[in-house]
């Protein structure tokens, strides 16, 4: 499992917003970046390829909140849960 989820994460905003890792910040919200809906659905399969783990998200109803995309911090977050969940059950 990769550890350093922020950094990844940020990695991927960034190779998909066309800019470099370290103009990403946590607080800014994907339009901020350059990220439209297309973009997005490309970002959700890189993070469940990279990390190997399932996002609860839905193309077609992104204003479900199962899947917080309201931030880069807020996609970082759900990313960690979502791993520490996958972790915890691989446990068990």
């Amino acid at each position: 499992m990769i550890k350093n989820v922020k950094e990844t994460v940020t990695k991927i905003l960034a190779d998909q917003a066309l800019l470099k890792p370290e103009d990403i910040t946590e607080n800014l919200d994907l339009e901020t970046i350059g990220i439209d809906s297309l973009a997005l659905v490309e970002i959700i399969f890189t993070i469940e390829e990279t990390f190997n783990i399932t996002i609860p998200f839905n193309a077609n109803d992104p204003n479900n909140r199962s899947f917080d995309i309201s931030s880069v911090n807020s996609i970082i977050n759900a990313v960690e849960k979502i791993i520490e969940s996958s972790t915890e059950k691989n446990q068990t």
